[in-house]
C-alpha cells in the first residue's frame, strides 16, 4: 500500500511532465478533496487506502490530459463559498471577484441598504448567491439561459442556502426580458471572448461551454446587447457593472458612454488588468 508522500510525489511527476504549471497546486487540490484533509502532507508516511488511490490517479491522470481540475473535483470555492461546478458551466476564477467587490463597493458609498440587483448570465450562480451572502437585505435575481448551467445555479442556491429569484431566459431578447422590473444595480460577467480567442483557447478552457465564452468578432455583442436592451431596467441613478477581457476597456466605455451612462469607472484584477467596470445611469 502506498502512502501519502510516495502518492503525492508520482501524481506530480505525472502532472510536471504533462507540462502543467498548476502541478503542485492541483496535487494538493485533488489530495485535499479525496482524502479530505486540508493538510494531507502533515502525515507524510500514512498509508492510502487503496481505493483512495486509484481515485487519486484517476484524476489526476485527467488532470494531465487537459481536464479542467474544477470539474473533476466538482466543486470550486468562490469568494469563500462553495459551488458546485462541472460541464455546462462557467467555472468561477478569483478575477470576477473584484465584480462583486464593486456592487458591494456601490452600496456603501450609495447608502443602498437593501439594493434590487440583477445578475444577467449567471452561470453558477457565483455572483448573484455571494452578492445575497454579503448584502443579507438585498434582492437578487439571476437570469440564465443554458439548460445545464441552470442547473448547477439551482443546486448551488440550495447547497448556500441564498434566497434569491432565478429566471431562465435570454438576457438579450428585449422581448422575454419586458417584464422584468427595475433595478438598482445590474451585473454581468458576460461572454466577452473574440472570434480570435475562441479558435486559439488552452486546452482547459475548451471544455468549458461556448455559450459562456464566445462574444463575437471583437467580444463585446453581449455587452452591446445587454447595455441597451438593460438600461431601460435602471432605477434612475442606478448602475450596471460588467467583467471584460484584457484592453476591451476603451470599447467599453466608449458602448457605455453612446447609452447616456455617466460616472464610469474602471477597476483593475488581482494581475493588474483592466477587468471590470461600474456605470451609473443619471438621475434625471
Amino acid at each position: 500500500m502506498v502512502n501519502r508522500r510516495e502518492l503525492f510525489d508520482e501524481c506530480l511527476n505525472l502532472l510536471n511532465a504533462a507540462g502543467k504549471e498548476s502541478a503542485e497546486f492541483d496535487t494538493l487540490c485533488i489530495f485535499q478533496d479525496m482524502l479530505g484533509d486540508r493538510n494531507p502532507l502533515f502525515s507524510p508516511m500514512k498509508a492510502v487506502e487503496e481505493n483512495d488511490a486509484a481515485k487519486i490517479r484517476d484524476i489526476t491522470a485527467k488532470r494531465a490530459k487537459g481536464q479542467p481540475l474544477q470539474y473533476l473535483l466538482g466543486k470550486w470555492e468562490f469568494y469563500g463559498y462553495p459551488f458546485y461546478v462541472g460541464e455546462g458551466v462557467l467555472i468561477p476564477r478569483p478575477e470576477t471577484e473584484q465584480l462583486v467587490e464593486n456592487v458591494i463597493d456601490i452600496c456603501r458609498d450609495n447608502g443602498l441598504t437593501a439594493p434590487v440587483i440583477a445578475d444577467l448570465c449567471s452561470g453558477s450562480g457565483c455572483i448573484a448567491i455571494t452578492l445575497k451572502k454579503e448584502l443579507p437585505s438585498a434582492k437578487v435575481s439571476a437570469y440564465e439561459l443554458s439548460d445545464k448551467a441552470f442547473g448547477y445555479l439551482e443546486r448551488n442556491k440550495a447547497m448556500n442556502n441564498a434566497d434569491i429569484s432565478l429566471i431562465k431566459g435570454d438576457v438579450t431578447d428585449e422581448s422575454s426580458v419586458g417584464s422584468a422590473g427595475c433595478f438598482d444595480i445590474i451585473v454581468s460577467n458576460p461572454p466577452y471572448l473574440t472570434k480570435e480567442e475562441m479558435d486559439h483557447l488552452q486546452t482547459e478552457v475548451t471544455y468549458e461551454p461556448e455559450l459562456a465564452l464566445d462574444g463575437g468578432d471583437d467580444g463585446l455583442d453581449l455587452i452591446r446587447s445587454i447595455t441597451e436592451i438593460w438600461k431601460k431596467h435602471l432605477n434612475k441613478g442606478g448602475w450596471l457593472c460588467y467583467e471584460f477581457g484584457d484592453a476591451q476597456h476603451e470599447q467599453v466605455g466608449d458602448i457605455l458612454a453612446a447609452n447616456g451612462f455617466t460616472n464610469i469607472t474602471f477597476s483593475r484584477d488581482f494581475s493588474g488588468i483592466v477587468r471590470t467596470v461600474a456605470a451609473q445611469i443619471p438621475e434625471v
